[in-house]
């Protein structure tokens, strides 16, 4: 008898198992952490999620350590997580930091994910491994390579582009007029870390979003705004002195 009611209770245990390859195909949402707030450290970074918030599409450029990338993503999992909006679409260009090691082999994705981990920790830290991992097997979390992109039209989405300034100016054309009803875009970028021509062509950009009054946000970081350390406030600073 005793040796029946173990096999009950094992069979029991493991019927309840759902494969990690399953979570996908069956509506298995893992849970999401209580609470994700993030505390401004100046300013700047509060203007810059105040304006994610109200405005359809945000520039922000600057500095090296400011905290563009990690206010921008952590903006952007709040209003997710507050509902009204049904996936959030990461991109960037695919421009190499110094020498390159070629092209990464698998998907899209596995390709991707490496240009794309400063956002994808953040998204991560917000809505928890179980959840992040679940979002992007259901497509809630898009990869999107930006050579694909003309053409697509985003409704409810909310898009986040990184590395801005090695974005070409039809590059710039074709993701900004993307947005579709109830989306939001943000471009984030550091003309001073440009891998190409001097990020000239996003400065471009938001010189003519203001000379035509469009209602467009350009939130810029100054050295004075680098809150990663004080190592890196001081390089910076060397490097922008010494033009190098």
């Amino acid at each position: 008898m005793a040796r029946t009611r173990k096999a009950t209770r094992r069979e029991k245990i493991e019927s309840n198992i759902i494969p990690l390859n399953a979570m996908a195909e069956r509506d298995v949402r893992p849970r999401t952490p209580r609470q994700f707030h993030i505390q401004p450290k100046n300013d700047k970074q509060d203007d810059l999620m105040y304006n994610i918030r109200e405005y359809p599409i945000t520039v922000t450029i600057g500095c090296a350590g400011t905290g563009k990338t990690y206010c921008s993503a952590g903006t952007v999992a709040h209003l997710f997580l507050k509902g009204g909006y049904g996936k959030i679409v990461l991109t960037r260009a695919n421009v190499p930091t110094g020498k390159t090691l070629g092209h990464f082999p698998g998907t899209i994705q596995e390709k991707m994910t490496p240009w794309l981990l400063p956002m994808m920790e953040v998204l991560e830290q917000a809505f928890g491994k179980g959840k992040f991992q679940y979002m992007l097997a259901k497509g809630e979390i898009e990869i999107q390579p930006i050579e694909t992109i003309r053409g697509r039209s985003y409704k409810n989405a909310l898009v986040l582009v990184d590395e801005a300034q090695n974005l070409d100016f039809d590059e710039l054309k074709a993701i900004s007029t993307r947005l579709g009803e109830n989306s939001k875009l943000v471009l984030m970028g550091d003309p001073a870390q440009s891998d190409v021509k001097d990020g000239a062509d996003l400065l471009k950009f938001c010189y003519l979003v203001n000379k035509n009054g469009i209602n467009l946000p350009v939130i810029k970081f100054e050295v004075d705004d680098i809150v990663r350390s004080d190592i890196v406030a001081d390089l910076v600073k060397m490097f922008l002195r010494e033009n190098v």
